[in-house]
């Protein structure tokens, strides 16, 4: 399970990871990055912080629960996608 984010700003990657993690991360030029999660579940708190906050990034978040399957993650589906990984990863 794989969340990849993307931005076409420099330092905006950076930003919101910033946020996330509540310290400062030291990635100000990249606009890309990615980590695997060995638990689906984790990826909620990464999709629920893009939502809450999806007016003050310019960012994409692609989810990958499956190979080669690439969820675009937005402020419209957000919300059902979460609910979805607790259905389908129960545990």
């Amino acid at each position: 399970m794989t969340v990849s984010l993307f931005s076409e700003k420099a330092g905006e990657v950076n930003k919101f990871l910033s946020r996330l993690y509540n310290t400062e991360f030291d990635i100000p030029e990249k606009k890309s990055w990615e980590k695997k999660y060995a638990n689906p579940v984790d990826i909620a708190d990464i999709i629920g912080v893009y939502i809450d906050n999806i007016d003050s990034f310019t960012l994409n978040v692609w989810v990958s629960l499956d190979k080669g399957v690439y969820i675009h993650i937005t402020d419209k589906n957000g919300n059902s996608f979460i609910k979805y990984l607790y259905e389908r990863f129960p545990y």
